[in-house]
């Protein structure tokens, strides 16, 4: 058995406990691949990562990431936590840009004055869904087909499929059936009425993963990537926004989105809420 430094994070928000949780597992590489998915599991929070040695010398760390269940290639709040708390451990990286090493390559993470930001990788499959699907989409989120504004492919490598509402309230009330979506993994959004001052965010969000022990992920940085990508494209959403997630969940995340040139970035606060030592 040998002892590790480990914290825990909430990411996406400035508060603790409003965000999404977040295990991280410092220096791990005396842990092999089935003591990693044991104390993910142990865990059992919807992600635990591993921090690393790089072997790709454009890195500046490697991180594997995983759910109580198996191994992702990538993630965005893991992202984003692994990158703070690999900074708040004395890392350095080689050049103005972070570079971390995960299953899906390198990942690019900026400085956004407090916050981090990955950029946000490419979709596989977009475009409109088709007829019977959209059909589908309002019977699993038990809605009036007309309430649809649109449906849209934003598959970044989980299988997204995104739903755009009229309102956030419309979004908020939503009560879906999830066996109903037959494995599908839905983010629906929706504008806000307007712009508060002391909650400036522009869009609501939420994520149904149905075949999760805790169907609801409560703020998603993958798929507001994907989202990011469309909205935008589309004229749908400015170039800068915030997106709102997690409140029907208790929770209050923020996810700062801005397109700098090609790029589409994704943002937010990470607080760190336990740093000690596991015996692994």
């Amino acid at each position: 058995m040998t002892s590790f430094a480990y914290s825990q994070l909430d990411v996406f928000t400035e508060v603790p406990l409003l965000g999404n949780a977040l295990a991280v597992v410092h220096a791990a590489d005396a842990l092999d691949t089935a003591r990693m998915q044991a104390f993910a599991r142990w865990t059992n929070l919807s992600e635990t990562t591993f921090l690393l040695k790089p072997t790709d010398p454009a890195a500046d760390y490697r991180v594997r990431i995983y759910t109580p269940e198996r191994e992702l290639p990538f993630a965005g709040h893991p992202t984003l936590g692994s990158c703070h708390a690999w900074l708040a451990a004395g890392g350095r990286p080689q050049h103005d840009e972070i570079v971390q090493q995960c299953g899906v390559g390198l990942v690019r993470i900026r400085r956004d004055g407090a916050r981090l930001a990955f950029a946000a990788p490419p979709r596989v499959r977009s475009g409109a869904v088709e007829p019977a699907l959209r059909a589908q989409l309002a019977r699993s989120l038990r809605i009036a087909p007309a309430s649809i504004r649109a449906a849209e492919w934003v598959d970044n490598g989980p299988g997204w499929v995104a739903v755009l509402l009229g309102t956030r309230a419309e979004v908020l009330a939503l009560e879906p059936d999830y066996a109903a979506m037959r494995g599908l993994e839905v983010g629906v959004v929706a504008p806000w009425p307007g712009v508060d001052a002391d909650e400036p965010a522009q869009f609501e969000v939420r994520a149904f993963i149905p075949t999760l022990a805790a169907p609801e992920d409560p703020v998603t940085g993958r798929l507001n990537a994907s989202l990011a990508q469309w909205l935008i494209g589309a004229g749908l959403a400015p170039p800068q926004y915030v997106a709102s997630q997690g409140t029907a969940l208790g929770r209050a995340g923020r996810v700062h989105v801005e397109q700098i040139g090609t790029d589409i970035w994704i943002g937010g606060h990470t607080v760190a809420c336990i740093d000690g030592r596991v015996t692994l």
